[in-house]
């Protein structure tokens, strides 16, 4: 079994790494490899020697990072592909269930099953496995990543106030399936694309209902107003009650293209700047991935 770690992970994550290799080994795993990858161009080489499973041990960057180099070489029905979260928001993997604990989720490796997952694809051929938030959603991450280090899991929190309190909105055109779902003159708080259910480590729930094998893109839309209204929205988003307020637009879509003023904008956690248009659609059952059991049982 092949498992990809990030280089410029710590000792904790190595230490973790060396727990799941060690569950993996008790359980009758013959072969464990571990490769370090710190850029492209390493994941490259890495992809060229033609395993057809591949463990990530690492969070939805890392997933990112190797649905792209996929997408990119033709190959992402080629491969199957687990999860041992690291990461430190591991919204991927709490939406599937895979556990957060290394040892657990090699557990999973061995007992799951392999099943057929969505993914999206922008205008720019980048690939989104978990999200994609623009407008104030974007804005919170980049907030979460100046706190990212000190903090950990409790910065994603914390940088969505810091951006909730200066958030104003931003004049967006949205369609979805070549319709209208809000035009120019009414100001958005957040466009989001939902394949997985959460951000910001669990901090927000995009779409309660979004699941990463039901061929769309869960489109959700809110309008930007007051200070206070605000508040209460990011509170509902946490709780993920949101889609039950009167400005907040939901549905399933195939297609969704935005347009308008610059804003910021988060694919899995990787920040862009200054985008004014950009369109997306679903890759249903685009990739295999090893999840946990439904019923929890066990086979081998």
């Amino acid at each position: 079994m092949l498992i990809i770690s990030n280089s410029q992970a710590g000792s904790n994550e190595d230490d973790q790494i060396r727990a799941a290799a060690g569950e993996l080994a008790l359980s009758g795993v013959e072969s464990i490899e571990v490769v370090s990858c710190g850029t492209a161009e390493e994941l490259e080489r890495v992809l060229d020697r033609g395993d057809p499973t591949l463990v990530v041990a690492g969070g939805d960057g890392s997933l990112h990072a190797l649905a792209n180099a996929l997408y990119r070489r033709s190959e992402l029905g080629e491969r199957t592909v687990g999860l041992i979260p690291l990461g430190t928001g591991n919204d991927f993997a709490r939406g599937l269930g895979i556990p957060l604990d290394a040892g657990d989720a090699a557990k999973t490796l061995l007992d799951g099953v392999a099943r057929p997952l969505d993914l999206f694809v922008d205008d720019t051929g980048e690939v989104t496995v978990n999200a994609v938030h623009v407008g104030i959603g974007a804005d919170s991450s980049r907030e979460a990543a100046r706190w990212k280090e000190k903090l950990g899991p409790a910065s994603f929190p914390v940088g969505g106030l810091v951006a909730g309190w200066a958030a104003e909105g931003s004049r967006l055109r949205v369609e979805a399936d070549n319709e209208t779902v809000i035009d120019t003159r009414n100001k958005v708080l957040l466009v989001g694309l939902a394949n997985g259910r959460s951000i910001g480590g669990g901090s927000g729930i995009l779409d309660p209902d979004a699941s990463p094998d039901n061929g769309h893109i869960n489109l959700v839309v809110s309008r930007s107003r007051g200070l206070w209204r605000r508040v209460t929205h990011a509170v509902r988003m946490h709780r993920g009650t949101h889609p039950l307020e009167l400005d907040v637009h939901r549905r399933r879509v195939s297609t969704v293209a935005i347009s308008g003023e610059a804003v910021s904008l988060s694919n899995d956690g990787e920040l862009q700047t200054g985008v004014t248009s950009r369109s997306w659609r679903v890759l249903p059952g685009a990739w295999t991935f090893i999840v946990p059991r439904p019923d929890g049982g066990q086979d081998r």
